[in-house]
């Protein structure tokens, strides 16, 4: 399709515009993989090539080093002891030590259960001494997987390590050769508080991370490719690897309780619908009440900000929980009404899914506005008042103001918030099991897997359908591992998407 000029665009009307820029859009889809595509291979590219040039750099320091370097292959740290550069070189000698004596005792035997994370069942033995029979521990599945995790980990860092020890003492050798002086372990000391000080102050952090996010993510990677669950606790009895059984189950189409597919799909679609309104009507809701507290001629500005801001303070678990019971079929709002002869019998708010799923709505936009409201005041009052003379010596209403001026302008400052908040509301928790629990029950999401129910309701998000199949006797680990990475690839995917079409990256200029 040949692209029109920009006069040739202006001609059309409304319908053959919209129909324009659909047809682009459609057109541009196999584009936007392609270039996915070849950024992919451009990337695996460059990742080959660095590792080749790795192995390169390698082989050309171990034959042109001299033998202190060489030594350094073998023994971390020994040629930087030898050039007087005590303090690095005692750390790596003291990480190669520490390492070796791990593995001998502690890593090796890890990474041998590692591949069938275990063997031998518990059992029983019989003691002389107490004339019984007694427990004798078999594996343990859950540390083997753990604690092989973490000596793969381990492994990683101590081949990082010496590559680093490699690197400096190729760089100590040529400053050497080049006359200059190499930096003592007191001028180490003093580069780590000052031009190094960035590195010091991000070392704790960066470990933390590691320690407490990168890792149980791994974990719960490798989860998602074993039999762990209630049944196969690891301990009384073994788990094993299943490779893609999970994944094949979860996106199996078949009848009633097998249908695991229809489940996900239901579950996932609501999961969307629920993140869509609860973000945007918060946003616009919250933007508008902003706009008419900020309007001019209103009175007790600060009075009714306050209000909003006190709803703030109270404690989102109190707030949703005493929601809950207020609409109960027992609660005070039927209590009102069948008392006023408004209605015959009580509304079940919470017993039927299309009410159910309308009430986490609306109670969410009732929690959500004053948030929207305080950021929304503040940006706007930070929009430049000129642009709305202007607008109107052009004759321009109110509305065309909003369209033209306030809301490209909230949009540009509060597109990175709109994509948290619509990842936050994919993974909201509390709302929906304070509120409902889940509930109702849909029978026809009522899935069983091995054994083990994976029953959900009709406001189950994926996130608290995950956290009920982790509770329980039945503790169906592996699929809750499994429904994890697919929470992660949708939000992923979004994140990507959206972070890359929002006029905050795209029009940075526009508005500075």
């Amino acid at each position: 399709m040949e692209k029109l000029t920009d006069l040739e665009y202006l001609r059309l009307n409304k319908l053959k515009k919209f129909w324009y820029k659909f047809r682009l859009f459609i057109l541009a889809i196999p584009l936007f993989f392609k270039n996915i595509g070849l950024k992919i291979a451009d990337k695996c590219k460059k990742a080959w090539l660095f590792v080749k040039n790795q192995f390169i750099d390698i082989y050309k320091t171990f034959k042109e080093g001299d033998w202190k370097t060489r030594t350094s292959f073998f023994v971390m740290g020994f040629g930087s002891i030898a050039r007087g550069q005590w303090l690095r070189g005692v750390l790596f000698l003291l990480f190669e030590l520490v390492f070796i004596i791990y593995m001998i005792f502690w890593g090796g035997f890890w990474l041998s259960k590692f591949p069938t994370l275990g063997t031998v069942q518990p059992g029983e033995k019989y003691d002389e001494i107490l004339d019984t029979y007694v427990r004798v521990d078999g594996d343990n599945s859950f540390k083997i997987l753990l604690y092989g995790l973490l000596t793969i980990i381990f492994i990683i860092g101590f081949i990082y390590t010496w590559r680093l020890n490699v690197k400096q003492n190729k760089i100590s050798e040529e400053i050497i050769k080049s006359g200059k002086k190499i930096k003592s372990s007191k001028e180490d000391l003093k580069s780590l508080l000052d031009d190094q000080f960035h590195k010091t102050l991000l070392a704790l952090p960066v470990l933390g991370i590691t320690v407490f996010t990168v890792i149980p993510i791994i974990f719960m990677i490798l989860v998602a490719f074993t039999s762990y669950a209630g049944k196969y606790d690891g301990y009384a009895n073994l788990f094993t690897w299943v490779g893609l059984e999970n994944f094949n189950q979860l996106f199996q189409w078949g009848n009633g309780s097998s249908n695991f597919a229809a489940t996900f799909g239901e579950i996932l679609s609501w999961t969307l619908m629920w993140a869509f309104f609860a973000t945007f009507s918060n946003y616009f809701l919250g933007m508008i009440v902003a706009m008419i507290i900020n309007k001019k001629g209103i009175k007790f500005k600060k009075l009714w900000r306050g209000i909003l801001v006190l709803t703030c303070a109270v404690p989102q678990f109190v707030s949703l929980l005493y929601i809950s019971k207020l609409f109960d079929v027992n609660g005070l709002v039927n209590g009102i009404m069948v008392n006023a002869g408004w209605i015959d019998q009580p509304i079940r708010f919470w017993e039927n899914a299309t009410s159910a799923r309308i009430m986490v709505i609306l109670i969410n936009i009732w929690i959500g506005i004053p948030y929207l409201m305080l950021i929304a005041t503040g940006i706007l009052m930070n929009i430049p008042q000129d642009l709305y003379e202007s607008a109107r010596i052009d004759g321009a209403n109110t509305f065309q103001q909003y369209t033209k001026i306030t809301l490209p302008y909230m949009l540009f400052v509060t597109g990175p918030y709109l994509l948290t908040s619509f990842i936050g509301n994919i993974n909201n928790f509390n709302v929906i099991y304070l509120l409902t629990g889940g509930g109702p029950t849909d029978p026809k999401l009522s899935v069983t897997m091995n054994g083990a129910s994976a029953t959900a309701g009709s406001t189950d998000l994926l996130i608290t359908w995950l956290f009920n199949l982790t509770t329980g006797a039945t503790s169906n680990y592996k699929l809750a591992a499994v429904i994890s990475i697919m929470i992660f690839v949708v939000v992923a995917l979004l994140s990507v998407i959206v972070y890359n079409v929002m006029p905050s990256t795209k029009n940075e200029e526009d508005y500075s």
